[in-house]
């Protein structure tokens, strides 16, 4: 029998997620000159933010590739973007061996049916409230959040509180 989310919660260390639907709400706007605009939830860059600067791993990877995500995220100090990747589980696969990662030690949050194979790859499988049916059924939580609308910080606040490392009053993130 598969245990309930929250047991696994105490064992994460690293947080591996996807862009669009995940950290944005995945719609993209499109300007007249092309240009491809996204929006990020400022409460999913704290809690990124906090976690990383608890000592927490994080890792992005997107199937697109647009380059003012890569800065957003360098500017939360993710260091670890994989963008225009396709097939997840290949860098997913690289970066835990490059950096020493148990797959039993780390969560991915994806959205859509191309996250899927990389989910299988971690110990907990996490998703937004409006991710497709497909994703949802693989799933060992859902999150009360659709993508774009904090529903990274609901995780990386479960896993921080169940850790000792979030502070409701303070975190070091806002200096």
């Amino acid at each position: 029998m598969k245990k309930n989310y929250k047991e696994y919660l105490k064992d994460i260390t690293t947080f591996i997620l996807d862009v669009d639907g995940v950290l944005t709400d995945g719609s993209v706007l499109v300007t007249t000159s092309g240009e491809m605009l996204r929006k990020m939830n400022v409460k999913d860059g704290y809690a990124l933010k906090t976690a990383l600067m608890k000592g927490y791993n994080v890792c992005v990877i997107s199937g697109g590739s647009n380059e003012g995500v890569r800065d957003r995220l360098k500017g939360l100090g993710v260091t670890d973007i994989y963008l225009g990747a396709h097939h997840k589980q290949e860098p997913l696969g690289e970066y835990l061996d490059i950096h020493g990662i148990d797959p039993g030690n780390a969560l991915y949050m994806g959205d859509d049916v191309p996250d899927i194979p990389a989910m299988k790859m971690v110990a907990l499988a996490t998703c937004p409230q409006n991710a497709v049916a497909e994703v949802k059924a693989i799933c060992d939580y859902v999150s009360h959040k659709n993508g774009g609308e904090g529903c990274v910080r609901d995780i990386i606040e479960q896993v921080l509180k169940v850790r000792g490392d979030w502070n409701s009053n303070y975190s070091a993130a806002n200096d």
